[in-house]
Order: structure tokens, then C-alpha cells, then sequence
């Protein structure tokens, strides 16, 4: 079965579908030139399949292809990056945290 990954803007956040089976989402905050991931969230019966690494690499290129820069506050998209800093399109387009990137998350 193949996953599909779709934005979900009205959430702020992507979502990975296993089957019709919502299986996790990212969740971000568009501010200005940037789109902060701060929270990243598998099933645990969705586990050990990829999905979380489908999720990003998806969330990321949507991401970059939209023009906004990413911050990644989430430690899983943060590991992500740091796993795949060859992808040259992804490290360009990576800002780092900032603790206004912080507060804009915790005053949501």
C-alpha cells in the first residue's frame, strides 16, 4: 500500500494517509517568508513503515516549491534535515530556531 501525503491548510498541517487510514500529520505555522514544523505525530499501529520520513520529505518539498523557508522546531523534522543535509534544495531553504519562531508557536 502506498502512502499519500496532502496539506491540509485549514489544520496547518500535512497528513499521511496509509490506505484511507489517516496514519500521522505535521503540523506548522506559516509566518511571513517561513513555515515553522513544530510538531510531528505517527500512530503507533502506523509504525515502522516510513511514514514519518515519506511525511517530511513530502511537507519539505511542498514546502520549498511554495517559496517559504523552513524552520525546523520539531526534533523529527530537525533529525530529518540533518540526515539528508546532501539534499542541497532542503538545506538552502532551512532557517535556524529562533526563540521568536518559539513564541510564535507557543502563542497559537
Amino acid at each position: 500500500m502506498q502512502p499519500t501525503v496532502v496539506n491540509a491548510p485549514p489544520l496547518s498541517r500535512f497528513e499521511v494517509y496509509y490506505g484511507s487510514d489517516l496514519a500521522g500529520f505535521a503540523e506548522y505555522l506559516d509566518h511571513e517568508n517561513q513555515r515553522i514544523f513544530f510538531h510531528t505525530e505517527i500512530g503507533a499501529e502506523f509504525g515502522g513503515k516510513g511514514l514519518a520520513s515519506t511525511l517530511i520529505r513530502a511537507a519539505l518539498t511542498a514546502t520549498v516549491e511554495s517559496g517559504l523557508r523552513v524552520v525546523p522546531l520539531c526534533p523529527f523534522v530537525k533529525s530529518f534535515l540533518d540526515k539528508h543535509a546532501e539534499d542541497e534544495a532542503f538545506a538552502a531553504s532551512v532557517d535556524p530556531v529562533t526563540e521568536s519562531a518559539v513564541e510564535l508557536v507557543r502563542a497559537r
